[in-house]
């Protein structure tokens, strides 16, 4: 069994209060659960309004299933957010 999980960092300028950032957030994680059903949840910066922290993880029998998925997941954030990919981290275990 091959558990990977993903960190992407995102900068809205977009936002200017934390409702703003919620509502593209609650969006973004609903959609992404619903298509690749993963696990994905805002996991850091949730005080800072222009800063947004998005946590996923993916269990597979194979490595090469685990990145594909998450490697879609990561394009799928990029197009989908509204929002400037930052920095992102990939890890499996």
């Amino acid at each position: 069994m091959i558990v990977s999980s993903l960190t992407v960092r995102l900068y809205a300028p977009t936002c200017h209060s934390l409702k703003d950032k919620r509502m593209i957030v609650k969006s973004l994680v609903q959609r992404a659960r619903n298509k690749f059903n993963i696990s994905i949840a805002e996991v850091d910066e949730q005080d800072y309004y222009q800063t947004i922290v998005i946590g996923a993880a993916c269990v597979s029998g194979s490595r090469a299933q685990t990145n594909a998925v998450l490697g879609q997941v990561l394009r799928f954030i990029e197009e989908n957010s509204g929002a400037e990919v930052v920095d992102f981290l990939y890890e499996e275990r």
